[in-house]
Parts: structure tokens; C-alpha cells; sequence
């Protein structure tokens, strides 16, 4: 009897589902045809947006993220769409409910990603710089190779690739090199105290002169530091083109070659560090009588090794 009793409840349940299933069928097919239909119309819009977007802006990662939020929020329309066709008002309310409790969530543990994401949106809006540019910042410095939503990618001088946070980039300082044409090259250099300052600087104006890339439009500058600890101290200023780092530093490299070239043969003299031992200042001792001491206990030690011989 318990047998028949459940075997007629299993029976009955699945004549229900099967009633159900041909009444609700006609709206799951519609819901399907409306999913594919929401589907093409968010490609469309994508690819549309992304060439009118482009157009009006020419910023191509801005346009990117615009029309992918786009064809996003697109297919979410059409997901609750096609499941309030099937009935499932209440199942609508609580993946929504559950959305946004789980995006409350996820935004507390996936901070910074969501941080790097709004940096690249901001930066991708304002353009601080470009692909092909030199950048430093926190650091690091390359060409940059990538712009991306949440990294920016660079190639170091070195010629590692480095991936870096959008936040860093716009939360921090940054040096775009790219986009200035010209950039300045310092130079300290240290010559002699008994050299004639005026006869070096325009010795050392004269060795610059053809450096590569150096503009001819701006004045090379020269001036004077400080009174060293072996040399007085001088800094010579020179504007050249940069066309890329390492250019920039064969022309800083061929300046260096310049300069001790022309001190070479004009005899000026750039000094190795000197240390002046005076035992004459107030608290010491005078040399000559350090010298008188030392020699007296070098005696007297002598006197003593050969007293022990003699004895032996």
C-alpha cells in the first residue's frame, strides 16, 4: 500500500511538470528568440559604438571600454528580460538582491583591481601619454608598449618588460620624456684650484659645441658650484634633441669625451680626491714630533733585540 500511495504522488508530480512544461514552452522559446535577438543587437551596438566613439574622439582604448560597457549592459537587459518571460519575477529580484550584495563584496575584496580599472578609465580620458613615448614613474622608465584597462605595459632600457598598475601611474608623479623635443644635459665636472676659471669655461664651452643632436638655437651654460674638497666644482648645461634614450646618452657620453679631451690638451688638470693630514692644529701634534717619537721607540727596540742576541 506505501508503495502504490508514493509511486501515485511521483506520478501525479510529473504530469504536473509535463502540463507546466507544454504551457510555459511557447514563453521559453520566446525568451530564447528574445536572448538571441538582445545578443546580435549588443554586437551591433558594439561595433557601432566603437567606430562612432572613435571618430568623434580618436582615443582608441577610451572607445574600447566604452562600447564593451555598452554590449555588457545590453546582454544584462536582455538576461532579465527573457527571464521575466518565463515568470521568474521573484527569481529577477533576488539575482538582482544578490548582485548587488556580491558586487558590495567584491568591491571590498578586489579594491585595487577596481582601483586600476577607474585609473584606466580616467587615464584613458585624459591621455597623459601614448604608446611609443618615454615615461618615469616610481621608478621605473621604458617605452611604452601597451595601454590597457587595468596595466599599462613597458620595455625598460634594459630591455625587460614591465607591467605596471594604471593606479600607480595616475596617483603618482610622471615624466613624459616624449613630450618635450629637447632635454637638457648636466654635467659636474671638478677642476684644480690654481686653474684660471675664465680660460675654462671657454674651453669647456668650445669641447661641447658639436656634441650630436645639440641645438644650435639655445645657449650652452657653464656655472660654478662650489669650493670643493679637492677641486672647485663646476656644471656645464647642454640642450640636445632627444630622439630616444639611448641618443640621449651617446650625446651625454660623447660630451664627457669632449670635455676631457680639450682639458687633456690644454693641460688643465681634474684632480683626484686629496686629504691634507695637519698635525699642527690646536689639540694634535706636529709631525716632526711624532716622526722624533717614532724613531726613538724604533730604537730603542732595536737596542733591545740585540742585547737579548748578545747575551744568547
Amino acid at each position: 500500500m506505501e508503495i502504490t500511495k508514493y509511486y501515485n504522488i511521483i506520478i501525479e508530480k510529473l504530469v504536473d511538470w509535463s502540463e507546466n512544461l507544454v504551457e510555459m514552452l511557447p514563453n521559453f522559446i520566446l525568451a530564447i528568440l528574445v536572448l538571441i535577438a538582445f545578443v546580435f543587437i549588443a554586437k551591433v551596438a558594439k561595433n557601432f559604438s566603437l567606430k562612432l566613439i572613435g571618430k568623434a574622439i580618436h582615443n582608441n582604448s577610451l572607445s574600447s571600454i566604452i562600447s564593451k560597457l555598452i554590449y555588457i549592459a545590453i546582454l544584462t537587459i536582455g538576461t532579465f528580460a527573457a527571464l521575466s518571460l518565463l515568470n521568474l519575477d521573484k527569481t529577477v529580484s533576488s539575482l538582482l538582491a544578490g548582485a548587488g550584495i556580491i558586487g558590495l563584496a567584491l568591491g571590498f575584496a578586489f579594491q585595487d583591481i577596481a582601483t586600476n580599472f577607474i585609473a584606466g578609465f580616467f587615464m584613458a580620458v585624459k591621455r597623459p601619454f601614448k604608446i611609443g613615448q618615454v615615461i618615469h614613474c616610481e621608478g621605473h622608465s621604458g617605452v611604452i608598449k601597451h595601454i590597457g584597462i587595468r596595466t599599462t605595459e613597458i620595455s625598460s632600457f634594459q630591455g625587460q618588460e614591465i607591467i605596471i598598475p594604471n593606479k600607480l601611474l595616475f596617483q603618482n608623479p610622471l615624466v613624459n620624456d616624449s613630450e618635450n623635443i629637447y632635454k637638457r644635459i648636466d654635467l659636474d665636472v671638478g677642476v684644480s684650484y690654481g686653474e684660471d676659471l675664465e680660460r675654462v669655461r671657454e674651453i669647456t664651452i668650445d669641447a661641447v659645441k658639436n656634441v650630436p643632436n645639440i641645438n644650435k638655437q639655445k645657449d650652452i651654460d657653464l656655472v660654478y658650484l662650489a669650493f670643493g674638497g679637492s677641486s672647485i666644482d663646476f656644471r656645464v648645461m647642454i640642450w640636445v634633441e632627444f630622439k630616444s634614450q639611448l641618443e640621449f646618452l651617446k650625446s651625454q657620453s660623447e660630451a664627457i669625451i669632449s670635455i676631457k679631451k680639450a682639458f687633456d690638451n690644454n693641460d688643465i688638470m681634474i684632480p683626484f680626491p686629496i686629504r691634507t693630514l695637519d698635525f699642527g692644529i690646536k689639540g694634535g701634534e706636529k709631525l716632526n714630533e711624532v716622526l722624533d717619537q717614532q724613531q726613538a721607540s724604533d730604537q730603542s727596540s732595536q737596542g733591545k733585540r740585540n742585547n737579548e742576541q748578545g747575551e744568547a
